[in-house]
């Protein structure tokens, strides 16, 4: 019985390092264009994450060749901000963004951005601009950004690309984050 047990355990942790049916991670990434700090604009909202806005997650290298990330929101109902540290670690090549994130000891899960890229204004910057994240399921999606607040044609370019790859875009959350303040 405990071999069977372990054998299980082993399954469940791969099944969670997958890449969702029809999902490609993108080819040529490059880890230090995606350090740094993100806003989510809209996701798919999971237990973990109900109820926060302001929602960012910051990553940055670990002495271990890893990557350190820093998920943070601000709870309305509790008036506090809420922090989860986790790290991860690419599941093949890191040409390849598909890594296995974990907040939670040994319990892994799929991180798998499968499209970067840059707003016009920023298209010779040093850092990606924008990114399509899924899980290893397509109950897990977000929508991320460099800036607080994206173009309607992001947005919809995200819809029409999780819609045809099968994910729920009518459940879409959009994450609020307060307005810049713009100086005189």
């Amino acid at each position: 019985m405990p071999k069977l047990i372990s054998l299980a355990m082993m399954v469940l942790l791969v099944a969670c390092t997958k890449l969702p049916s029809g999902v490609e991670a993108v080819q040529g990434f490059d880890k230090t264009k995606y350090l740094g700090k993100w806003y989510e604009i809209a996701r798919l909202d999971q237990r973990f994450e109900a109820g926060l806005s302001q929602v960012t997650a910051e990553y940055s290298l670990r002495d271990d060749g890893g990557i350190q990330v820093v998920n943070r929101g601000y709870s309305a109902a509790d008036g506090e901000w809420r922090e989860a540290e986790g790290r991860a670690y690419f599941v093949g090549e890191e040409s390849t963004a598909h890594l296995k994130v974990s907040f939670f000891g040994p319990f892994y899960s799929s991180y798998v951005a499968f499209e970067l890229g840059y707003d016009e204004e920023n298209s010779q910057s040093e850092k990606y601009q924008y990114a399509f994240v899924s899980g290893y399921n397509k109950s897990y999606l977000w929508l991320l950004a460099r800036t607080p607040m994206v173009s309607d044609e992001l947005i919809s370019r995200f819809v029409n690309k999780a819609r045809s790859l099968g994910f729920d875009t009518g459940s879409l959350l959009y994450v609020k984050h307060p307005k810049p303040l713009v100086e005189n």
